[in-house]
């Protein structure tokens, strides 16, 4: 079983769970990784999970949810610098420069499930974490 611990982070759904997380931690569980699902719109950001994660993801589905995300980015930094970050959403590739800018390291677009789980596994891998050169695509319409 994978020892790499991913978080994935919703900041505007109210507390509704979105496909957009749902799916990737599905496809992340069955490959063996564990992950962690957080709504910041309905609870806390969770320390503990965001110090404990290598790999933590944004999920950005609108501007709004951007802007939260770009807010709380400070704060998991300072939990986590060595965690690897990865914004994934249909806004993620459109702020792709501003993200870049702010340490996201991967940036994922359109069917993002297959492109999380190649990240995780590279990462699982031992490939350095902040410095890991993103391979999967922007956007991807594989399926």
């Amino acid at each position: 079983m994978p020892g790499l611990k991913v978080l994935l982070i919703s900041t505007y759904e109210l507390g509704r769970q979105p496909f957009g997380l749902a799916s990737p931690a599905a496809w992340l569980r069955a490959a063996g990784f564990h992950s962690t699902s957080l709504d910041l719109s309905r609870q806390s950001l969770d320390e503990e999970a965001v110090r404990t994660a290598g790999l933590i993801a944004f999920y950005l589905p609108m501007h709004t949810a951007t802007r939260i995300a770009v807010r709380a980015l400070e704060r998991v930094r300072k939990l986590n610098p060595a965690a690897h970050l990865c914004a994934f959403g249909l806004y993620a590739p459109v702020n792709a420069g501003l993200l870049r800018r702010l340490g996201f390291a991967t940036i994922l677009g359109g069917e993002f499930e297959q492109g999380l789980l190649s990240l995780a596994s590279r990462l699982e891998a031992g490939a350095p974490r902040p410095g890991l050169p993103q391979i999967e695509p922007d956007i991807s319409l594989v399926r």
